[in-house]
């Protein structure tokens, strides 16, 4: 029963992107002696290691350490943590936040081509997107948005 409740416990953190990808790093007796706390959740684990640097003023290098940190990983979190309090702790995907080069005027230039020649291909819509913005586009970003515009509608 306990396995079962790990393992869908596990699947959780992973769809929400808090799944401690280190837990054997943990060295903490905190996470070794006690059930409540789980070197697999990386919220737990960043927020401990903060408290025990502010509440029980360990050394920032020998908390690190414990929970299985790096010291710029501790200030990135000390600060994510000062800034949004516990949802500054979750992990942020890395990389563009959305398609910052198919801006508006881009998909509207795209659109237009399109309506003129519905046969333009892929590979030459990227062509001319290079030439009269000068932005080089991934063929498979200009097909996702395409397929989204074609949702919405």
């Amino acid at each position: 029963m306990a396995d079962k409740r790990r393992e869908t416990k596990r699947k959780s953190l992973q769809r929400q992107g808090t799944l401690n990808p280190r837990p054997d790093e943990v060295t903490h007796t905190l996470f070794h002696a006690n059930d409540f706390f789980d070197a697999e959740d990386m919220i737990q684990v960043k927020y401990e290691m903060l408290r025990q640097v502010r509440v029980e003023r360990q050394p920032i290098s020998q908390s690190a350490k414990a929970f299985g940190f790096s010291r710029p990983s501790f200030y990135q979190a000390q600060q994510a943590y000062a800034q949004n309090g516990l949802s500054g702790l979750i992990p942020q995907k890395r990389g563009p936040r959305s398609g910052h080069k198919l801006t508006g005027e881009v998909m509207e230039f795209l659109n237009q081509a399109r309506a003129e020649d519905s046969f333009l291909r892929i590979d030459r819509l990227v062509q001319m997107v290079k030439e009269k913005f000068g932005v080089g586009v991934h063929p498979r970003s200009i097909e996702r948005q395409l397929l989204r515009q074609k949702k919405r509608r």
